[in-house]
């Protein structure tokens, strides 16, 4: 006797007729007309049913912080991080934790059931590390949330920043981070990815760094990460997030880059939304919009994952949670129109960001976790063009979340009776 069985259903990879049986909070048996009985079933009528989404980078300590000491007017990254700045030591435990836990409930709402966030250590105090543990506690049973240790004013360029971040770490911080571009010169910035790398690696730790989130050409960290990421046997533990000056490199040397990141075993993290507003901003026309060649790595066979980045706060004023808004974001930025580019553009919030962030039992595969989103579209293409909502959510096979239906009813003169139809 199982205790769930959705009924005909669509999957990611093109199959439908599809039955899910779930017992134990795992998905037990999976296939065409289940012969099961269960204590509940749903029948999905041909809708898509996907395991949860997941968002490889975020920041969560500063999320829904919009307008706090004030607004950033000028939309760049610099001023945003200079708005952190100014706000950092107006910042409580308390109010991290409520707006991050808001943050989630927002995120639940929307099938986004793991989140990695990027968490600030270069506040001596380490208050939203503290916030952020306590947060990642008690949304355990309903969301996975990964932390990495991020120096947001360099590790070297701010002082105590490693051994804030070595504290961090010691208090159960999972992932280490970087920002090498913003260290003082490029030499530091090299060094740094040296130092935090090496770190990693004695601890068995996975990278998760911010790297190159510039136009600049010439900021070219990424490589020295690939590097090392080789050199000390990280291969499938290192993340380059953002990669935005590869928008700007000239093709012969991108031609060398693209070859040495999948050498080492490096994923790529683009953050669509983010990367169109913030970068280009010193451009008049033409105008660069920043992200990654996202289409170039994937042709190489480098893993890239969409991240949303932020939401609310001193970099960005807009946001939902919602990972199928980053993943259209970043099929049209990327020019992602083809069949299958846009089945990688769902993956990109699905499958491939939960490899980069090593979840366990994540799939629907018979025994991973019954970890699932009903949407209401046919197809990965269809929820995506949509943003289809997500009728049922499910965390180890208990309902955890529901939304109606997206329909219209037309009333119009001269047609036959009012249609209801989804849209």
């Amino acid at each position: 006797m199982l205790d769930l069985i959705i009924r005909s259903a669509a999957l990611p990879d093109g199959r439908s007729g599809i039955d899910i049986g779930i017992a134990g909070g795992k998905i037990a048996a999976i296939g065409p007309a289940l012969p099961a009985q269960a204590g509940e079933t749903v029948d999905a009528g041909g809708l898509l049913v996907s395991p949860p989404f997941v968002d490889a980078h975020f920041h969560m300590d500063s999320t829904l912080s919009y307008g706090l000491p004030r607004v950033n007017q000028s939309g760049t990254l610099l001023e945003g991080i200079a708005l952190w700045g100014e706000l950092k030591p107006q910042l409580t435990q308390e109010a991290i934790v409520e707006r991050a836990l808001a943050y989630c409930d927002w995120a639940v709402a929307k099938g986004l059931l793991a989140i990695r966030s990027h968490v600030d250590i270069c506040d001596p105090r380490l208050l939203a590390v503290e916030a952020l543990l306590h947060v990642k506690q008690k949304v355990k049973p309903y969301l996975d949330l990964q932390l990495v240790a991020f120096p947001q004013d360099g590790v070297l360029r701010s002082p105590g920043a490693l051994d804030n971040l070595k504290r961090a770490l010691d208090m159960g911080v999972d992932v280490v981070g970087g920002i090498p571009h913003f260290e003082r010169t490029m030499n530091d910035g090299a060094e740094s990815v040296r130092i935090l790398c090496e770190l990693a690696a004695e601890r068995g730790l996975r990278v998760d760094m911010h790297c190159d989130e510039s136009d600049d050409p010439m900021s070219r960290h990424i490589e020295t990460l690939a590097y090392h990421a080789n050199r000390l046997g990280l291969r499938g533990r290192v993340a380059g997030s953002h990669l935005t000056s590869m928008h700007s490199m000239d093709n012969y040397y991108v031609s060398k880059l693209i070859p040495l990141i999948r050498e080492a075993g490096v994923a790529a993290i683009a953050n669509p939304l983010i990367n169109i507003t913030l970068q280009g901003r010193h451009d008049t026309y033409p105008k660069r919009r920043g992200m990654t060649r996202v289409p170039e790595l994937l042709a190489a066979g480098v893993p890239v994952a969409f991240g949303h980045d932020c939401v609310m706060d001193p970099w960005y004023p807009m946001g939902s949670g919602d990972m199928l808004e980053v993943s259209h974001m970043g099929l049209h930025v990327g020019q992602m129109t083809g069949q299958d580019a846009m089945r990688q553009c769902f993956a990109a919030v699905t499958g491939t960001p939960a490899k980069i962030l090593g979840l366990e039992g994540y799939g629907l595969d018979v025994g991973c976790n019954a970890d699932l989103v009903l949407l209401q579209a046919r197809n990965t293409v269809e929820a995506i063009r949509l943003r289809a909502a997500r009728l049922k959510v499910w965390r180890a096979g208990r309902l955890v979340a529901s939304t109606p239906a997206a329909t219209a009813t037309l009333d119009l003169p001269g047609r036959p009776d009012s249609t209801d139809f989804m849209y």
